[in-house]
């Protein structure tokens, strides 16, 4: 690759990240702060024990979660990382289920190719709607419409029967490659939120996903900032 080719390369990972992060965070403080759901509620009081002084950032199974503790209560680490994390990757990954960034795939086949009992012919493009896979009620059961993180308390693999019905970043080799930045991205600003800010959703706010170039919501999200923490920890990054 050309240095021209690398920038550009460089330029696309950017847009196309801060796109889909930003909804996906858009969307958590929606789907987070609605009536029925305390979870966002829950983690807070998870990340924030007696006065936090200090941030301190901290790997898991290879993932970064961030999370906020009292230097009093040091022994309370390990536990707290641990809640934290599980609770973080279970409402993104239930925000991702009922709101993909981008809520279709299109491929190009390029040679004609053996699908079971069917055969696809060269230049056929596919199109597989994840949204609807996602929100199936045979795959998903009959509320697959609601925010449920617990979902996914035994992680993506175990949510379902059907290990291939969620794929908000793609599937196989083409998956997505920011995947993984976009996540541990999206765990850190949600962690960094709660320890100073706790909202509540507009009673009026209606959802209405729209879709151009990515599902976002057509109203964005309606909060309102109930309670700014006193005290606002340094970020301090660690590895």
């Amino acid at each position: 690759m050309s240095i021209d080719d690398i920038i550009e390369e460089c330029k696309l990972f950017y847009f196309a990240r801060q796109e889909s992060t930003t909804n996906l965070l858009v969307w958590t403080m929606v789907l987070g702060n609605e009536p029925n759901y305390d979870g966002l509620s829950r983690l807070k009081i998870v990340s924030i024990t007696s006065t936090s002084t200090y941030c301190r950032s901290i790997y898991i199974n290879h993932q970064l979660i961030v999370i906020f503790c009292d230097h009093y209560n040091l022994f309370c680490i390990s536990e707290i990382t641990k809640r934290v994390s599980r609770e973080v990757t279970m409402i993104l990954n239930e925000v991702l289920r009922l709101y993909p960034p981008g809520p279709v795939i299109m491929r190009t086949i390029y040679e004609e190719t053996k699908l079971g009992d069917k055969t696809l012919p060269h230049a056929v493009q596919l199109l597989l709607p994840i949204i609807l896979i996602h929100h199936d009620p045979e795959i998903w059961g009959d509320d697959a419409k609601e925010f449920k993180p617990e979902r996914f308390s035994e992680g993506a693999a175990k949510a379902t029967t059907n290990q291939v019905s969620y794929f908000p970043f793609s599937w196989g080799p083409r998956t997505c490659i920011g995947h993984n930045f976009a996540m541990m991205e999206a765990k850190i600003v949600v962690a960094m939120i709660l320890q100073r800010f706790s909202f509540e959703l507009s009673p009026s706010y209606t959802r209405a996903p729209f879709y151009i170039a990515t599902l976002k919501p057509q109203h964005g999200a309606h909060l309102y900032d109930i309670k700014q923490a006193s005290t606002v920890p340094e970020f301090v990054a660690s590895q």
